[in-house]
Parts: structure tokens; sequence; C-alpha cells
């Protein structure tokens, strides 16, 4: 039987981290190669330290001179991420960062598998399982403290970039604890933020003058009590960050990017890949369903596994648990949701409309529980399958 009375942790990292800097780089360059070619093959992966990016992995285009002159335009990609995000430091500055691109063509072997898969249809880019996952506890079905913990980050970002807050600067991170009666958030026990800051002067007690006013603007006021333990910049003096203050890579968060900690994950990391590779693409697949399930009724909670072999169309397995809150038989729902969708790589790209420029927005903040935009993006967060799925149980 599941826990009803618990206290659970998630954390959330901003756009400036490390680690979010490779991956903005990286999916980034996956847009600027969809928006030349829908069908354009990019595995992309950026490492980032003091003064330095460099960008590697396997990228195609149907036009050979196409593809040499997009190769020619990864620096300034990099760069104008890099400005985005308002890195301007001594040691990593976007207009004085050393950018090396070791981008080459696409793996022949790779494509095989992925062009002519079982059946003559296109098969999956590898092997792998992955997981979706959605929680009633948010109105974006959502589990809370992921949810909360990326709001707050987001929030600081708005206000930083903006110029309100002058004092911050883009590396961060938060990590928000709740406490649960009978399943359901109800009270935050501690909030910890760690941000980077302008001036060594500025010491704990001086940035959370600063934060203090966004975090109760995002949280809910009645989960912040007399008992919730603030810790803010709780090492002190956090000037020197991003990439000089610690190495970044590619793919290193997955479960900031995913649940929290709050579901299973399968291990692959999204950015930086075209939808042709179901590490990413079966994955938002897999939130699609299982927010749809529960948008429908169907559970309170609902987890959702895929997995698939390379070079093999259909997923060799669905496999769904409602943890005890389904109003339907977890099996009926497995065959329900097969049913509904197609799920070999093709059929989730065409379902949810992913060979379209859209990922760079997802880089930081989270891939799930963000709203469906108009020209495409986030298309795996609509809830546009609860009536068919209701038909077919």
């Amino acid at each position: 039987m599941a826990r009803s009375n618990y206290t659970f942790t998630s954390e959330s990292v901003s756009e400036g981290h490390p680690d979010k800097v490779c991956d903005r780089i990286s999916d980034a360059v996956l847009d600027a190669f969809l928006t030349e070619e829908p069908f354009a093959r990019v595995a992309c992966e950026t490492f980032a330290t003091t003064n330095r990016v460099v960008i590697g992995g396997e990228v195609g285009l149907s036009d050979q001179d196409k593809l040499k002159d997009y190769l020619g335009r990864i620096d300034a990609i990099a760069r104008d991420c890099i400005k985005d995000i308002g890195y301007e430091q001594d040691k990593f500055h976007w207009e004085t960062v050393e950018v090396t691109n070791l981008l080459h063509e696409q793996s022949a072997h790779i494509a095989q598998g992925v062009d002519a898969g079982e059946d003559k249809d296109e098969g999956a880019g590898d092997q792998g399982i992955m997981f979706g996952y959605a929680t009633t506890e948010t109105p974006e079905l959502m589990p809370a403290p992921i949810q909360y913990s990326h709001a707050i980050l987001r929030r600081l970002a708005e206000v930083r970039k903006d110029g309100s807050e002058p004092d911050l600067r883009p590396d961060a991170k938060s990590q928000v604890s709740l406490r649960y009666e009978n399943g359901k958030p109800v009270e935050v026990t501690s909030i910890v933020l760690s941000t980077q800051h302008s001036g060594e002067d500025q010491d704990s007690a001086y940035i959370r003058g600063v934060v203090e006013p966004y975090i109760r603007e995002v949280l809910p006021a009645e989960w912040i009590t007399a008992n919730t333990e603030w810790w803010i910049n709780p090492t002190g003096t956090f000037v020197i960050g991003g990439p000089d203050g610690d190495a970044g890579l590619t793919g290193r968060k997955i479960i900031v990017d995913t649940y929290g900690g709050a579901a299973p994950h399968g291990g692959g990391a999204f950015s930086g890949k075209d939808p042709t590779k179901v590490d990413r693409s079966a994955a938002y697949a897999a939130r699609y369903l299982a927010k749809n399930v529960v948008a429908a009724g169907m559970a309170e909670r609902c987890t959702l596994q895929l997995s698939y072999a390379i070079g093999v169309s259909k997923p060799l397995s669905i496999y769904v648990d409602t943890h005890g809150t389904g109003q339907v038989a977890d099996a009926a729902i497995e065959k329900a949701v097969d049913q509904c969708m197609d799920l070999t790589p093709r059929g989730i790209r065409e379902h949810l409309g992913m060979n379209r420029p859209i990922y760079a927005r997802t880089a930081a903040y989270g891939h799930f529980g963000r709203a469906a935009s108009d020209d495409g993006g986030f298309s795996w967060e609509r809830t546009d399958l609860v009536d068919a799925l209701k038909k077919a149980v």
C-alpha cells in the first residue's frame, strides 16, 4: 500500500546552470537544422567550462552543401544562446568564449536502422525504455515539488532579465520539500535556493531579501508556514558561477527535466536529439498518454512505460500503473493507449507534430508541465486524447 503521509523533495536548476547552458546550445543546434529540413538528423552534445564551449556529435541533411553551410553557423548559434541566458562575466562571456565545433555527418550504420526498419517502416533510433507520468497534484498534472521548483527559478529569471533585480546572475538552483497528508501536498517544509549574484558583499540575508518576495509570489500562500525552513545561499557568497565555476555537459539533468524523482526515468537524456531518437520522442509520448489518462478521470496517478529496439518500428511493450488510483483496470488502459495512438517513431512525430524547431525552449524549467503553444511547442502537454481514450475502454 502506498504511503499517504510523507515529505518529498525535488530540485530544479536555472537556464544559467552549466549543464543547462549545454542543453540550450544542443537544442538550439537541433532547432537550426529542423528549420532547414524537418527530417534533419541531429545528435548534438555540448561541453562548457571556463572560456570554452566544445560542441560535437552527428548531424545529417539531405543536401550536403547545406550541411556544410549549417556547420559553419554553429559558432554564432552558441554565442546567441550564451548571450540570451545572460553571461557577460570575465571568464564566460558570449563575445569572448572560444567555441570549438566538432560536429560531423551521422553514421551510415545508425541511419540504416532508422531509415529502413521492420516492415520497411522507420525504425526506432535506439533501444531503450521511456516513462511518462501524470498526477492530479497540480493543474498541470505534474508532481508539485518539481513544478514549483521550476516556477521559482523561472520567475527569478524573468526579473533578472527585465532589470527588476540587477543583483541576480544566471546560475541558480532551487529545491522544494513538501509535506503530504492523505497523499495531497499541504505544507512546504523547506525551501532551498542558491543563486549567483553580483557582489562579494551581498550575504545570504541580503539575497533572501531580494528573492523571498518572488518565491512567496509563486508558492501557494497557505503552504508556507511558521515551520517552513528557508535556506537561501546557505554557503554564503556565490559570485563565480556558470561554466566558469563548474563544467557543464548536455544531458546531466534528466531528473530535473522530467518529474523530479517522483516517477521512474528510463535513463536517456533529451536535449540535442532529433525526434527519431525515441529517448526523446517516446518519453514525450509517454507523458502525453499518461496526462490524458489522468485528464480523462481514469486515475489520479499514472505511470506509463514504453520500450523499443533499434531499427524496429513498434514498441515492444506498453505498461501502465495507476498506483491503486485507477477507475479503469490498468490492462484496459494499456490496450486503449495502443489503440488510440500510433506509437511508432513516425506515428509519434506525426501525432505530436515534432518535426519542427520547438526544442530550445524545453532546455530549462522542465520538458513537462508547460503550456502547449500555437506553433506546436509542448504539443505533448495537450489533453486532446481524452475522448478517444474514454471510448476505447
